[in-house]
């Protein structure tokens, strides 16, 4: 069993418990969370609590986590874009509406049930045995290029490039209005979402560093083609950095407009460029994928 403790600041003050638990493990899910209050394994100041308790400041809350489930993630013939590949990792262009790894509900044809297949058995098992393999995320409905590792040594390595911000991650979107600056920076902090916790938000609150650098490629009526660099890897950074400075990426059903451009089918964002250092070799590698054809359609309609 493991156990953290946590201290309500101020600003937890009168924040339900759940919905305070479920910024503190962000992986978590909903029916997860109800089942750690159920089986009383979250405590305030010494006692058992419900979900809906309200916080205080200066509440000790101490949570208590059950060992993980063993699970049988199982291997799939699923095809996979593979654009390079050696003994240590491989870079594969996933397909929009590909989900990268397992989770439930939605337990086959990810990326890692293909992987599984591919790799047999040969990948990192760091992030343990829902993400083999899995180095850094892209969402399911975003395209691209993802770097897997096939043992922890190259795993580490690769873990450590992302820390330190050397790690090379060139995206391309397509944004609703006029981005006036040529180019800038966005810096500003991600946190879940007070009320909604499937969503992430610009907060002060149980946030973490995003760095966002963005680029306009080119300009149309009513849109503006960008590229944007990475300097930090927040769930969902893209599309709520935008959404943050007005420009949401064309077709979010999330942190867009509620007329949603149905036609794309999710956001209109590809992950273009990815580049490291091998974690063997020493060598500076980069690769590029070209853009996917419902993002060069859509484009098109809008020239």
């Amino acid at each position: 069993m493991e156990t953290f403790t946590c201290i309500a600041s101020p600003e937890d003050a009168g924040l339900r418990a759940d919905k305070w638990l479920a910024a503190q493990l962000e992986d978590m899910t909903r029916s997860a969370l109800e089942k750690l209050f159920e089986q009383g394994n979250v405590c305030k100041n010494g006692k058992q609590i419900a979900k809906n308790e309200r916080l205080r400041a200066n509440d000790e809350i101490c949570v208590t986590l059950p060992e993980p489930q063993q699970l049988d993630i199982q291997a799939q013939n699923i095809p996979l874009d593979i654009v390079y590949e050696d003994a240590d990792l491989l870079v594969v262009n996933k397909p929009k509406g590909m989900v990268v790894h397992p989770a439930p509900g939605n337990w086959q044809n990810t990326l890692v049930n293909a992987l599984m297949y591919h790799c047999k058995g040969s990948l990192s098992a760091i992030n343990g045995v829902i993400r083999p393999g899995i180095v850094h995320r892209i969402d399911k409905d975003t395209s691209g290029l993802l770097i897997v590792a096939k043992n922890d040594k190259a795993h580490l390595s690769l873990a450590e490039q992302i820390k330190a911000h050397s790690f090379t991650r060139l995206y391309e979107a397509v944004v609703y209005g006029n981005v006036k600056q040529e180019e800038g920076c966005i810096n500003a902090p991600i946190g879940r979402h007070k009320t909604d916790r499937k969503k992430m938000a610009v907060t002060a609150h149980n946030s973490k560093e995003a760095v966002t650098h963005y680029t306009v490629l080119n300009r149309f009526a009513g849109y503006t083609h960008v590229r944007l660099r990475l300097e930090t890897g927040r769930t969902h950074q893209i599309r709520v950095h935008m959404a943050y400075i007005g420009h949401p990426v064309c077709g979010d059903p999330v942190y867009g407009p509620k007329k949603c451009i149905e036609s794309l089918g999710g956001q209109c964002l590809h992950a273009r460029v990815i580049g490291f250092v091998h974690p063997t070799t020493g060598q500076y590698m980069e690769f590029q994928s070209e853009l996917p054809a419902y993002f060069t359609q859509f484009l098109q309609s809008i020239q």
